[in-house]
């Protein structure tokens, strides 16, 4: 199932001002990666349980839920230590994928996703560190936000790598999913009137040459529903990799390593591979700063894949971090000049549709290296992004696109997100 626990928390002022409250009648779940009071933090591992006590205090996100109106259900299962993307977790099972059974959720959020894809929940929380949420949003056909960095506290969550980990959320609805925006980015306005300066579009065509032609034509749903609110004039079509290698100096050192190395992928911009290559090194290097004391004096039993990055990241040195965070705040830059206020950029969230169970270790490799160097674009700029599901394609699998806007934009970018699916749905 996609639950380590069930339980009830809800507020218990909501009978005396219900009718102000906004998630007033939604119910969610969280991910055991969040501090709810008098329970255990899990992390996605057995050792972590028997080693930490229960949390004193609930984290301010989810309580900020709960002051909201709406009735936390339960903790959700998730990858060991956050590590993956996969959504397979060697104690707990794998939570089944609602759309495609035969495939994985997506982690490391992958509870989080499968109760919302599977109706068990209204909304649910996760968090999003290299993709946790963008990804199993994708791979169970549901919406998902991953917030500007450092937009929602983070306080009461198991830190990650906190150069890159925000708490996010998926909902089935992208009226929820902005309400759920509105109550944790504290939003006081209503941003529907902000979707009217919306500039432009920019669609990164290097980006969805990563897609097979059919799922291409299926994304062409989305910007023909852009073009029928906004007309033509306002798209754009780009090369990311080409627009970001000059404006992105620190890339140089990353894209020197991968050609010497010879690993350059014909598919991946070399920038994008790059972008990828600095954003899982600081993530290890972070990784290991707040969990390498732990993982040495217990020595934790951790499943395939999870284990070999986690021995990886202790591996780890401070060479190059430094350049990895100039490289953080150089993309930030030339992308807040290509999007402006009210751009936005679409790209692919994952390179196609979820992997089988168990896949061969290489071809996921290799699909992982693809789905890093999309992922890292708002990974390592700190922009926000939000994942549209587009329906089922000819295999019965599903199909969504990624819509990023820039820092501090998230009001604006979750009402652009409603406003134009009533388009999308029609088509």
């Amino acid at each position: 199932g996609a639950f380590v626990e069930k339980f009830t928390l809800s507020s218990e002022s909501q009978e005396a001002s219900h009718s102000q409250l906004p998630l007033r009648g939604l119910t969610f779940a969280v991910k055991d990666i969040f501090d709810i009071e008098g329970y255990i933090t899990g992390f996605g591992n057995p050792d972590w349980v028997k080693t930490h006590s229960v949390a004193t205090s609930t984290a301010p996100a989810v309580v900020s839920l709960i002051e909201a109106g709406a009735t936390c259900i339960g903790k959700t299962v998730m990858d060991e230590m956050a590590y993956s993307i996969n959504g397979e977790n060697a104690h707990y099972g794998t939570p089944t994928n609602p759309r495609a059974a035969d495939r994985v959720p997506g982690g490391s959020s992958s509870g989080s996703a499968v109760a919302v894809g599977a109706l068990l929940a209204d909304f649910s929380l996760g968090t999003d560190t290299g993709g946790s949420v963008r990804v199993p949003a994708s791979y169970c056909g549901i919406f998902g936000f991953r917030p500007s960095h450092g937009t929602v506290s983070s306080s009461g969550v198991i830190p990650m790598a906190p150069s890159f980990d925000t708490v996010g959320w998926f909902a089935r609805d992208p009226i929820i999913l902005r309400q759920v925006g509105h109550v944790l980015l504290q939003l006081k306005d209503d941003d529907h009137e902000l979707t009217a300066k919306f500039s432009r579009i920019i669609v990164a065509k290097d980006c969805l040459s990563l897609l097979d032609t059919r799922h291409q034509q299926l994304t062409q749903v989305l910007i023909s529903s852009i073009e029928e609110l906004y007309g033509n004039r306002k798209t754009e079509h780009i090369n990311l990799g080409e627009y970001i290698e000059p404006r992105v100096p620190s890339l140089k050192h990353f894209i020197g390593n991968i050609r010497m190395d010879g690993k350059e992928d014909d598919n991946i911009p070399p920038s994008l591979a790059a972008l990828s290559n600095s954003m899982r090194l600081l993530q290890r290097y972070e990784f290991k700063k707040h969990h390498s004391e732990w993982i040495n004096s217990v020595q934790p039993h951790l499943g395939t894949g999870i284990a070999e990055r986690v021995r990886y990241s202790l591996e780890t040195t401070d060479e190059n971090i430094g350049t990895c965070l100039s490289l953080k705040s150089e993309l930030n830059s030339a992308l807040t000049d290509l999007l402006g206020d009210f751009g936005i950029l679409a790209m692919p969230t994952v390179p196609g549709p979820p992997p089988k169970l168990q896949m061969e270790p290489v071809l996921l490799e290799r699909y992982r290296a693809k789905a890093f160097g999309l992922l890292s674009v708002a990974g390592m700029s700190g922009f926000c992004q939000a994942h549209i599901p587009l329906g089922m394609d000819g295999d019965d699998l599903p199909v969504g696109v990624s819509l990023i806007a820039k820092s501090g934009s998230d009001g604006f970018l979750l009402s652009f997100v409603e406003t134009i699916y009533q388009v999308v749905k029609k088509k």
